[in-house]
């Protein structure tokens, strides 16, 4: 795929403080003052451009970070949210209302997962789950009333990679929107340049990078975003998942250092995959030849930025997943825990932790293991001597002879 320079068009953007500083200055207020009663009424109407009324409405430093990862991602537009969740949840309650139907892929975030499966349908918003690869079951479950494709550019947790121009072509065929998270997979895919309407991160995880903020943002058309954002309607207005101006200002810096990072991480990544393949064990991620989409995610990927941090390795049992992971902890290997593109290496057992929303006998229909443990690699400077230490690890318990 030709590289769009996502990283370029972030770092070309300037952002001045008040009194010339390199970091724009933080407008720490809930509410901004107006010398005319006149210019208030436009701002809330929207025709006042440059001002501001309430920070639930917008902030000036919520909308520098929005415009940066709007240009990310190749979009007109973009909305910063409180969570991951919370853009999630606007999107699709702005596209979607009662009696509407959603198709999903089944293997997405838990928490995702329990929203479409245990939330909306209490609002008349029915979700069929399928392979994302299926694309004659995803063709014959369009109905009517279906408004959206949902899936993950690299699902959580079992790494599959969704092929978002196949997916795009039907939804454009039918007149849906395809809808894309994309967190597992920031600047390494670009969701909008193969089709998507609207792309989805968590900023908790690889984007802010320091596991200190929650957030999230949706970047779409800027027609999308202002219809989220309209005081009668809106998703976004009505439901109030804003965004804090001092987080906003935290991820904007961070998201200055992202293309370094994610290079990082996914050199070791790859790194401490082929080294795990080579010991005999059951091991997934996108960048190793045995991956059953690798093909696929090498034609959408920009290859400067590799195939991400992320991997799994199936050990068979949780009893063992957990020891394992309690010594490699012990060990100062990483951090037994969810979450996700920290700069120590984390890990957690996803069937009893970020999947444990999707019941038991779905998990294994998926393939989600009892013994899956997913690893968010961390930016280790000298990875040969993870790898020998984690293997350590594993000879210590048994799982490597």
């Amino acid at each position: 795929m030709e590289n769009f320079n996502a990283a370029n068009e972030i770092q070309d953007l300037q952002y001045f403080g008040e009194f010339g500083g390199v970091n724009p200055s933080i407008s720490d207020s809930s509410t901004y003052t107006f010398l005319s009663a006149k210019t208030m009424f436009d701002t809330f109407e929207g025709n006042a451009e440059g001002c501001y009324l309430y920070s639930r409405h917008s902030t000036p430093m919520n909308l520098y970070l929005a415009e940066a990862l709007a240009k990310m991602e190749n979009t007109s537009g973009a909305n910063v949210t409180a969570s991951g969740m919370a853009a999630i949840t606007t999107v699709l309650l702005q596209i979607c209302k009662g009696g509407d139907h959603i198709i999903s892929s089944r293997t997405i975030y838990g928490g995702t997962y329990a929203f479409l499966k245990n939330f909306l349908p209490a609002y008349n918003i029915q979700t069929s789950f399928l392979d994302i690869h299926n694309f004659n079951a995803i063709e014959n479950a369009i109905q009517s009333n279906t408004k959206v494709i949902y899936c993950e550019s690299v699902s959580n947790p079992l790494l599959e990679i969704a092929d978002l121009r196949k997916l795009s072509k039907i939804c454009k065929q039918y007149k849906i929107k395809l809808i894309v998270d994309n967190t597992f997979s920031p600047l390494s895919i670009s969701p909008a340049l193969l089709g998507a309407d609207v792309v989805i991160h968590s900023l908790t995880k690889f984007i802010n990078g320091s596991s200190d903020t929650v957030g999230g943002v949706y970047c779409g058309t800027q027609e999308f975003i202002d219809a989220t954002k309209n005081v009668n309607t809106g998703a976004s207005m009505l439901l109030g998942p804003t965004m804090d101006s001092l987080r906003s200002a935290s991820i904007l810096k961070n998201l200055r250092t992202l293309h370094i990072r994610i290079k990082q991480h996914s050199y070791n990544a790859l790194y401490l995959a082929e080294k795990f393949e080579q010991d005999g064990l059951k091991v997934s991620y996108p960048g190793l030849t045995s991956h059953k989409n690798h093909e696929l995610m090498t034609t959408m990927m920009h290859k400067d930025y590799g195939y991400g941090g992320i991997l799994t390795i199936d050990v068979g049992t949780t009893d063992k997943a957990n020891e394992l992971m309690e010594l490699m902890q012990t060990e100062n290997l990483g951090y037994l825990a969810v979450s996700l593109g920290f700069y120590k290496t984390l890990f957690s057992c996803s069937g009893s932790s970020t999947s444990s929303e999707i019941p038991e006998e779905e998990r294994a229909t998926m393939g989600i293991s009892d013994g899956l443990i997913r690893f968010s690699i961390g930016l280790d400077h000298d990875i040969e001597r993870t790898y020998q230490r984690m293997k350590a690890c594993m000879r210590t318990t048994g799982i490597l002879q």
